[in-house]
């Protein structure tokens, strides 16, 4: 029997450090995520990270929580529920980190017989940060409790037809009645040394500007030749002029190189470009999250008006759009008819 299993990052347990503390220390001691050795991760995650952001993240989700909950938990979850009608398989959602864990979701599935089961990243770009680990830790979970499962993963799907024209028309939609100047891609960071980790070839991916244009196996795992292609196929598709949009990636952590250039930099110059009224798309998320109501539709928001920016649109992300339910039903049926 077949089932599907929607994974996403996942979320605190309440906007409050006692419990944001925690689900950090999860996420940020992941070695995909900081993939230094262990003990220097350790230090710095549970040596100086952890001493000050759990009380800074707690305010910013506070900031941004429902009555329901984490907006990235109960959209998720209105997705799912939205889905399960369209298909004839049982759909799961587990998350990568926190309490609705992948094993969790693994059972569940086991539960009502599944032994195929398709591992769904809720990623549109590949990233070993978010693919590559929920790829990962499902596997060892699947070994150790599961060993009779078989899994299927859903590649990223960043320029898979369905999801490029179900992005353009909610972009479209949301800008009907605002008149922009500009339309910024911003897609999350991750640091540069992730893109040379994941680059097969070994040697392709210098990111001098040019990599990302040439054809090369590297791009099935290139995150920033991703982000590119999924901003190039949507702008095509709008018939967006060059002058009237512009990418960049945001959330970055210092200390290391990330992809440039970043998100709040450029939000921060635009006023003085003449660009008054912008747009912002954040397409490296399916669903509304900390980094796309805490650090777009607010902080971001503020940054720009503050600088002499007027009027300031964050369109949401697809979220549980019935076009886009419709799109991810329909690739479960195409999997589960084989």
């Amino acid at each position: 029997m077949k089932g599907v299993l929607l994974v996403n990052l996942g979320s605190p347990e309440s906007p409050q450090a006692k419990d944001v503390k925690p689900y950090l220390d999860e996420f940020l001691m992941d070695k995909y995520v900081i993939d230094v050795p262990y003990l220097l991760r350790a230090l710095l995650v549970r040596g100086i990270i952890l001493r000050k952001r759990p009380e800074e993240s707690a305010h910013a989700y506070a900031k941004i929580w429902w009555d329901e909950g984490s907006p990235l938990v109960v959209l998720s979850e209105r997705m799912q529920k939205k889905v399960q009608p369209l298909v004839n398989v049982p759909v799961a959602l587990a998350m990568r980190y926190g309490s609705m864990t992948i094993e969790k979701g693994l059972q569940e599935l086991h539960d009502k017989g599944v032994t195929e089961v398709l591992l769904f990243p809720l990623y549109p770009q590949y990233a070993m940060a978010s693919t590559l680990t929920i790829l990962v830790k499902a596997e060892e979970i699947r070994k150790k409790k599961f060993p009779n499962m078989t899994f299927t993963d859903v590649p990223a799907f960043y320029n898979k037809p369905d999801y490029i024209k179900n992005l353009a028309d909610s972009i479209q939609k949301h800008l009907v009645g605002f008149d922009y100047d500009h339309l910024l891609f911003s897609y999350h960071g991750i640091p540069e040394r992730h893109i040379r980790k994941t680059d097969v070839t070994k040697s392709h991916c210098k990111i001098d500007g040019s990599c990302c244009n040439t054809a090369s196996p590297a791009h099935d795992f290139c995150y920033r030749h991703q982000c590119y292609e999924t901003t190039r196929q949507v702008v095509k598709l709008l018939g967006l002029p060059e002058d009237k949009y512009s990418l960049t990636f945001q959330s970055r952590l210092a200390g290391d190189k990330w992809l440039e250039p970043y998100t709040d930099v450029e939000i921060d110059k635009m006023p003085g470009k003449g660009i008054k009224n912008l747009a912002v798309v954040t397409p490296a998320f399916v669903s509304d999250c900390l980094e796309t109501l805490e650090e777009i539709a607010m902080r971001a928001k503020e940054d720009f008006e503050k600088n002499g920016g007027q009027e300031f649109l964050a369109i949401p992300c697809l979220n549980d759009d019935d076009e886009w339910c419709e799109t991810v039903g329909k690739w479960i049926n195409d999997w589960a008819a084989v």
